[in-house]
């Protein structure tokens, strides 16, 4: 197999991932520096980091977090919070010196949550733009087709190079990557064609896409049928669809081994069906991934 040419966002410094959360509720400072640093060893590119809801009520712990973090590696930091008063606390922790003068990434800006931009009062980002929400009328909207979501990438991304001086290699594009086993409505489908459009777009020529493999697997059995390791296929079974429309980053675990899959695997050969397919259909053929 190939490996895929993606930049690797990090993803275990979460208290949403059990082997984490222990080290979240016992302030477990070293811990959680061995994760970084298992992490960037790995391949990691930059960290993302979510502390959860305590983020917002305990910012010390938060800022003790990220000077920890910086003390033991030299990459940049995402800072998962999609809220203001979280987020200037990040920046104004954040010590560039510490990751080699690179930008941290604000993790998440839409086109609902605009003010999220006034940060750049406190120093220069990338930004992760969320592609699965527009602002319509004065209300947050859902984007539930390819087309809406490029339409939304698209305007919003122009308007961050227009207004906020930022370039086109400072903005990921989000792509939501939904579970497959609830994925009624051809939403990884959906995802796909926003991929495609963003990727062939002249205006958005050297942005960045990316999204949260993991959540494909969300719920799957850990083998598929042939006793292969299914979620980690099944993130490659996307990628290798993803990648060569202009998918570029992952926020994901960087000890996975990003493989494109050849024509002819089985789980490939599956997800492909699956992308075709909905309601019903997508789940009977869901469940042929793991059941002999």
């Amino acid at each position: 197999m190939t490996r895929l040419n993606l930049t690797v966002i990090g993803e275990r410094i979460n208290p949403g991932f059990k082997s984490t959360r222990e080290f979240f509720d016992n302030e477990d400072f070293p811990a959680l520096q061995e994760l970084a640093k298992r992490q960037v060893a790995a391949g990691a590119k930059y960290l993302n980091l979510n502390a959860g809801n305590r983020a917002k009520d305990d910012p010390e712990f938060l800022a003790r977090i990220i000077r920890a973090i910086q003390e033991v590696v030299e990459v940049p930091l995402s800072f998962d919070f999609p809220n203001v008063e979280v987020q200037k606390v990040c920046l104004k922790t954040y010590d560039p010196d510490k990751a080699k003068g690179q930008k941290p990434i604000v993790n998440s800006v839409a086109e609902t949550r605009w003010e999220m931009m006034e940060l750049l009062t406190i120093r220069p980002f990338k930004v992760i733009l969320m592609a699965s929400e527009r602002l319509e009328d004065g209300e947050a909207k859902p984007n539930i087709t390819g087309a809406e979501m490029a339409d939304t990438a698209h305007r919003v991304a122009v308007r961050l190079v227009k207004e906020c001086g930022l370039a086109m290699d400072d903005i990921i594009v989000d792509i939501a990557v939904s579970a497959l086993i609830a994925d009624t409505a051809g939403m990884n489908k959906m995802a796909l064609d926003a991929v495609r459009r963003i990727g062939s777009d002249p205006a958005l020529k050297g942005i960045h896409m990316s999204g949260g493999i993991s959540n494909i697997g969300q719920q799957m059995p850990a083998k598929a049928a042939d006793g292969s390791n299914l979620k980690e296929q099944l993130e490659n079974a996307f990628l290798t669809v993803a990648v060569p429309l202009g998918f570029d980053y992952v926020l994901g675990t960087p000890w996975r081994d990003y493989q494109k899959l050849e024509d002819g695997n089985p789980v490939f050969e599956t997800f492909k069906k699956i992308l075709e397919a909905q309601g019903t259909d997508a789940l009977r053929l869901v469940r042929k991934l793991y059941r002999p």
